[in-house]
C-alpha cells in the first residue's frame, strides 16, 4: 500500500472513532497544516498567522509543546498550491486550515478524509465544496466571505463615490466559480446604473497590466477589483495602475487600500474570519467532525474610504457616504 493510500485509509478510521476516544487524545503533541494563498513575507499573510497563534494560545494550544503547525505560502501561484496541498496531505496533519478558493480546490483534489477548515472561500456549495452551509457533510467546513449579491454592492459603491463613471471593469479570476458569480451580480446592477460592465479575466500581473491599460484608453471609466490570490498579491500593482490612468477602483477588503492608496473598500475584516476559523479547529482537534460544524458567513462588513485618493481623483466624497464609512483615511 502505498504512503498516501496508507494515510486516507487511517485517516477513514479515525473519523469513526467515537468522539470520546478522540478527545482523550488531545493531550499528545497534535498537528495542524496551515495553507495560506499570500507569499510568507505578505503582511496580511503575517497578519493572519499572527491571529491564529493568539486564537490557538487562548484555546489551550501552544506551538512546541502540543501543537506542531506546518504552514506553505503560496503567493497566488496555483501550482505551488497543488503541490503544497498535496505535500501537506503526505503529512497526515489532524487537521487542515486552507485559505481562499483555489488552494481548497487543490486541497480537495487530493485530500477527502483529513478534517479541514477554510477560510475566506466564497460560494462553498455552488463551488461544490461542501454540500449545504448548515449540514456541510464530509470533511470540510469552514468560514465564508461574500455571497454573490456583493457584487453589485460593490458596483452600486463605485458609482456613488464616482458619478461620472459609466464604464466598470471587474479584474477576475475565470476560473474561479464565485468571480463569475460575482460578476454576474455587477452586470445585473449595472442595468439600473447606467453602467457598462466590462468582465476583464486576468491570472497574473502581465495579464493585470495589459487589461488595465486597455480599458483606460476609454473615458469615464472605473474598477472593481474582485477576491483572489491574483489579485490580492498583486493589489499594489493594481492600485498603481489605478492611479497612472486616473481609474476610481472598489476594493474587496480594507488590506487592499490601507497602504497602497486605494480608494475605497468594502468588505469583511479577514484577520477576524481567521480568528473564528480557528475556533474550528480547536473543535476539530477535540474530537467534532467537521461535517458537524456549519458553515458560516460573515457578520460584519466595513466600509473604508481613502480621502487623500478621492482628492487626487477630483472626486468630491457625498456627505452620506462618508456618514456611512467605517473608516476614513486621510
Amino acid at each position: 500500500m502505498r504512503r498516501r493510500e496508507f494515510i486516507l485509509a487511517l485517516g477513514g478510521a479515525a473519523a469513526a472513532w467515537p468522539h470520546g476516544v478522540i478527545a482523550q487524545l488531545a493531550d499528545r503533541m497534535r498537528r495542524i497544516g496551515v495553507l495560506i494563498a499570500f507569499a510568507e513575507n505578505d503582511p496580511q499573510g503575517q497578519a493572519i498567522i499572527a491571529a491564529l497563534r493568539r486564537r490557538l494560545q487562548e484555546l489551550g494550544w501552544t506551538e512546541g509543546r502540543n501543537v506542531r503547525i506546518e504552514y506553505r505560502f503560496a503567493g497566488g501561484n496555483i501550482e505551488r498550491m497543488r503541490v503544497y496541498a498535496a505535500e501537506l496531505v503526505d503529512l497526515a496533519p489532524d487537521v487542515i486550515l486552507v485559505h481562499s478558493n483555489p488552494f481548497l480546490a487543490a486541497l480537495r483534489q487530493t485530500n477527502r478524509v483529513i478534517p479541514t477548515v477554510f477560510a475566506q472561500v466564497a460560494d462553498p456549495v455552488g463551488s461544490g465544496f461542501v454540500e449545504s452551509m448548515a449540514r456541510p457533510g464530509g470533511n470540510i467546513t469552514g468560514f465564508s466571505n461574500y455571497e454573490s449579491e456583493i457584487g453589485g454592492k460593490w458596483l452600486d459603491a463605485l458609482k456613488e463615490i464616482a458619478p461620472r463613471v459609466t464604464r466598470a471593469a471587474v479584474l477576475l479570476h475565470p476560473e474561479t466559480t464565485a468571480n463569475v458569480a460575482y460578476l454576474r451580480a455587477a452586470e445585473a446592477a449595472a442595468r439600473s446604473s447606467g453602467v457598462t460592465v466590462t468582465a476583464a479575466g486576468v491570472y497574473d500581473a502581465a495579464e493585470i497590466e495589459r487589461a488595465v491599460t486597455a480599458f483606460a484608453a476609454e473615458p469615464n471609466g472605473g474598477l472593481i477589483v474582485l477576491p483572489h490570490p491574483v489579485t490580492s498579491v498583486n493589489r499594489d500593482l493594481i492600485a498603481a495602475l489605478a492611479a497612472r490612468h486616473r481609474l476610481p477602483a472598489v476594493w474587496p477588503f480594507r488590506f487592499f487600500i490601507a497602504t497602497n492608496g486605494g480608494l475605497v473598500s468594502y468588505g469583511i475584516d479577514v484577520t477576524d474570519l481567521f480568528r473564528r476559523a480557528t475556533v474550528y479547529v480547536d473543535r476539530i482537534l477535540r474530537g467534532t467532525r467537521p461535517g458537524e460544524l456549519p458553515v458560516q458567513l460573515p457578520t460584519k462588513f466595513e466600509l473604508v474610504i481613502n480621502l487623500k485618493t478621492a482628492k487626487a481623483l477630483g472626486l468630491e466624497v457625498p456627505g452620506t457616504l462618508l456618514a456611512r464609512a467605517d473608516e476614513v483615511i486621510e
